[in-house]
């Protein structure tokens, strides 16, 4: 027998413990007359701390607080932030910016009050892995007696106070508001991503990038403004050369001289706007209004109302340049195609530009090498091999038509930009259903289009349509299809980054009132007192006492949800997990659902709050959940799965809790719990 309850008690560390992903350290430093306060953490392998400069709406931010300013000591310009990356969070809808392996934070103080002991500050953040956790951490930097107010001694190490490892994340958006004046260190403008050491984006990103620049590349091909250059140039270089061998050498050349200058278009664009600006303007509103107009002033042009051209007198002279022979003339030849055909490959240009903007780094110029690579790889093939010249297709209306598509795909990526700013400032213009009923009424006149129902201005007559043009429409046709759920709360998790999120919607529950979203039970009637929609329509208490009656009442097992309204992988396991038929049907029938959110700011009521053997205030509703999680379960981890019975034992033996994990797992456990209930 006791060798069982050792075997339950190793079992139940293994799988329950707090968890301290991140280390930290300190110390101050001399910067002339002024101080540098200097903070290191190391991360472990595989976990992320998100920046001070994750927008609003999405995971936890990094906030500073600096408690014992006033007075004290004055801050120069904003926290400073080492290497970091950016990666878009189709959860939330935002590019997220965090650290991996080590985090590194510089703030600079002026010291104004030569007595100050020690400058106290607290980092509020946010730690991810397959679960996450929220932590607190203060930090009491020493300050020698013998300062003086023009010479700031350099202290190697700083004395770290406590630390406090709580649940999931804070809401960013209303911790801002409770910030003081003094303490509004937190609430960082995007402007400050402007001081911060370059972050560039994650490999996957760049990758992505470049195959979809690569494409857009082959796409700008078949354009009338290029496609018809391809045998004229491949023609030039074949006959006015002296050899085949040098004809291909030519061509070879012009198009590398094609990628370069596409390259160059690129390096200037990070040039201009910096390498870390363009990803801190991508939530900025004005960055995403401007090119909501200029998406959409394309895609007009792509639709046939009028062609965006570049001044003639360009065109004029670089053709000028291009008959003088020699390496320069091929590179004039090649900047003569890119002016020549802007008014094709431009749109083009201009919308993988805003994207590669979007993710920051140099993003800008890993796409615009996908894009010329593609450009300028059948002038090159071609050069080698002219007898495929033969197998290309006439031009034709067809190439028009090629146009039209990507102008409507330019309309529906604009929109894109327009949700944006509308989440930004929390205006509810564009919320989820209006977004995808934009988005139904573009791809069904794309669809119309493509069976020849629609013309345009530059369209020629057609007594049929093609057999690929019928493929094609066929395809919007059904995504055309598949969006329309989406008006009553289906998940769309094939175009997740793009629309608002559920929870920003019209209605709580779509058009039909059957959508994923929560509702209050003020508004559902024939709720327990207490009681909720959640996720996917399960009803959901979000008060363990209230949960608990109910349960007893009905004779069910709970099922403990701890969780956080910033918490990813929650968001996640709700998603992909609790959306399964076999898992759905039993969280709505067969369990009680406790959702308790580790990171609810409300202030507990006076009498409620109350201090923890360590000394941890309980202040706030998310305070007293934590607690609950970490002296019950000896975890601080969201999110976090238990099956109890009425009195509050674990159901599954094996494995007490459960966190972020497959589906196929979770249906598993959750059976088992079920089955020792009854």
């Amino acid at each position: 027998m006791n060798v069982f309850f050792l075997f339950f008690f190793f079992a139940l560390a293994s799988n329950a413990q707090i968890l301290e992903p991140v280390k930290w350290t300190s110390k101050i430093e001399k910067k002339g007359n002024n101080a540098v306060l200097i903070f290191d953490g190391t991360i472990e392998k595989d976990w992320h701390m998100y920046s001070q400069f994750t927008p609003e709406g999405g995971p936890l931010a990094l906030e500073i607080s600096f408690k014992n300013q006033k007075g004290n000591y004055e801050l120069i310009g904003k926290a400073k932030e080492g290497k970091t990356r950016t990666a878009f969070n189709d959860v939330f809808g935002v590019n997220e910016t965090f650290f991996e392996g080590k985090a590194h934070i510089e703030q600079e103080i002026k010291i104004i009050n030569p007595n100050l002991k020690t400058v106290d500050v607290d980092f509020d953040f946010q730690v991810c892995k397959e679960v996450c956790i929220n932590s607190s951490k203060k930090f009491s930097i020493a300050v020698p007696s013998t300062f003086k107010i023009d010479e700031v001694p350099v202290v190697t190490e700083a004395k770290l106070d406590e630390t406090k490892t709580a649940g999931l994340a804070v809401d960013t958006v209303k911790k801002t508001a409770e910030v003081t004046k003094e303490d509004n260190v937190k609430t960082e403008t995007e402007a400050a991503a402007k001081e911060e050491i370059p972050a560039p984006a994650p490999s996957r990103s760049l990758w992505s990038i470049f195959f979809i620049a690569f494409l857009s590349g082959f796409a700008a091909l078949l354009t009338p403004c290029v496609f018809p250059m391809i045998p004229m140039t491949v023609s030039f270089f074949t006959k006015q050369s002296k050899s085949r061998a040098k004809g291909i050498r030519n061509a070879i050349i012009y198009g590398f001289s094609i990628i370069a200058i596409y390259v160059i278009l690129g390096l200037i664009v990070t040039k201009i706007f910096g390498a870390d600006a363009l990803n801190a303007l991508s939530t900025d509103v004005w960055f995403n209004l401007i090119f909501f107009v200029i998406l959409i002033i394309f895609a007009t042009s792509f639709l046939g109302a009028f062609e965006i051209m570049l001044p003639n007198s360009w065109a004029n002279k670089a053709d000028q340049q291009a008959d003088k022979g020699g390496l320069i003339g091929i590179l004039f030849m090649a900047l003569a195609l890119a002016i020549v055909s802007f008014s094709c490959t431009g749109p083009i240009v201009g919308t993988l530009l805003v994207e590669a903007a979007s993710n920051g780094g140099i993003a800008p110029v890993v796409g615009m090498l996908g894009f010329s690579s593609a450009l300028a790889l059948p002038f090159m093939l071609f050069a080698m091999f002219p007898g495929w010249l033969n197998s290309l297709p006439k031009s034709g209306g067809w190439l028009n038509t090629v146009k039209v598509v990507l102008g409507f795909l330019e309309l529906a990526l604009a929109f894109k930009f327009l949700s944006n700013a509308d989440l930004v400032l929390q205006l509810h213009f564009l919320e989820r259903e209006v977004f995808i009923a934009i988005w139904i009424a573009i791809f069904a006149a794309l669809t119309l289009y493509l069976f020849g129902k629609i013309t345009l201005p530059h369209d020629s007559p057609m007594q049929h349509i093609s057999v690929g043009r019928l493929y094609l429409g066929l395809l919007t046709l059904v995504f055309t299809m598949y969006l329309i759920p989406g008006l009553w709360g289906a998940p769309l998790k094939l175009i997740s980054a793009f629309p608002p999120p559920p929870q920003y919607s019209e209605s709580p529950f779509g058009v039909g009132g059957s959508g994923n979203a929560t509702g209050s039970s003020e508004s559902i009637k024939g709720l327990p007192e207490g009681a909720e929609l959640g996720p996917h329509g399960i009803m959901v208490f979000h008060d363990y006492e209230d949960g608990l009656a109910y349960a007893k009442e009905i004779n069910k097992p709970i099922m403990l949800d701890f969780t956080g309204y910033a918490c990813v992988n929650c968001r996640k396991m709700e998603n992909n997990v609790w959306s399964e038929p076999t898992i759905l049907p039993i969280l709505k029938n067969d369990v009680v659902l406790i959702s308790l959110y580790v990171d609810d700011k409300r202030e507990l009521p006076k009498e409620e709050q109350f201090v923890t053997a360590s000394g941890d205030k309980i202040i706030t509703v998310g305070d007293k959940w934590t607690d609950f999680m970490i002296s019950k379960y000896k975890t601080n981890t969201q999110p976090l799965y238990v099956i109890t019975d009425l009195q509050g034992n674990n159901m599954n033996t094996s494995k007490p809790t459960i966190s972020y994990v497959s589906a196929d797992e979770y249906l598993k456990w959750l059976k088992e719990g079920i089955s020792n209930f009854k």
